[in-house]
């Protein structure tokens, strides 16, 4: 799954240039719309981390769609936007996922000797429905411009995955119950012509009440930055 969005994200970058030089300027189209579709990369940080947990290596997301450009005025620089996509996010922390008799127990790893490790990551992968509302300055003879992208955006989970390699064993698991199915956020995009910052803020948590340390609810959530990338 990771592979094949990396595929399409690259695919997406490199025909962006040549999807807009092969943009017709002769004939003006003066019902135009923007930004159909969109790819990211992204930068996960979590927040609300359980005391001892900290996140190392890179923690990177990708995601890619199409969205529906919905102008609302009549110079066609206000819209709506609603789409659909997908999406792949992965943390490298030191949070210990572990199957016991069909219950998923969790613990913070100390680092100490008996609790060495080379990989300890979650991931996850998702579809989402991104909703905008966008503000550009461009025009019917434009192709280059400022855009401002508040929005919302809503991810069901298709699936899980669970990594851990070091002394305590090697462990991997898949569809664990206790990741939230359904995760939301606040997003921001903006920036000029093809490079634009992108940024999503979690309300909820990436794990739902069975999940907890010492009896209190681990309340992971994820702060997102990266670029993202537009084509018509």
């Amino acid at each position: 799954m990771k592979s094949v969005l990396v595929f399409f994200i690259t695919c997406f970058i490199t025909g962006f240039s040549v999807a807009q030089s092969a943009i017709d300027t002769t004939e003006i189209d003066s019902r135009y719309r923007e930004d159909q579709f969109y790819a990211s990369i992204t930068y996960n940080i979590l927040s609300n981390k359980p005391k001892g947990l900290s996140q190392s290596g890179f923690s990177s997301g990708f995601s890619l769609g199409f969205i529906r450009d919905m102008p609302i005025n009549k110079q066609r620089n206000k819209a709506i936007g609603l789409g659909l996509g997908l999406s792949y996010s992965s943390y490298n922390q030191n949070l210990l996922i572990r199957d016991v008799s069909d219950n998923y127990t969790y613990s913070v790893l100390s680092g100490d000797d008996d609790e060495a490790y080379t990989k300890n990551k979650f991931s996850t992968y998702a579809i989402e429905v991104p909703l905008e509302y966008r503000w550009r300055t461009s025009t019917a003879e434009s192709y280059k411009f400022w855009r401002i992208y508040p929005g919302f955006k809503f991810s069901y989970l298709l699936g899980n995955q669970s990594k851990h390699t070091g002394d305590l064993g090697e462990f991997v698991y898949t569809s664990n119950k206790d990741f939230n199915n359904l995760q939301y956020g606040f997003t921001m995009s903006a920036g000029y012509d093809n490079w634009n910052f992108n940024a999503y803020y979690g309300l909820n948590g990436i794990f739902n009440s069975d999940a907890t340390i010492d009896g209190e609810k681990i309340d992971l959530s994820v702060i997102k930055i990266g670029l993202i990338f537009y084509i018509l």
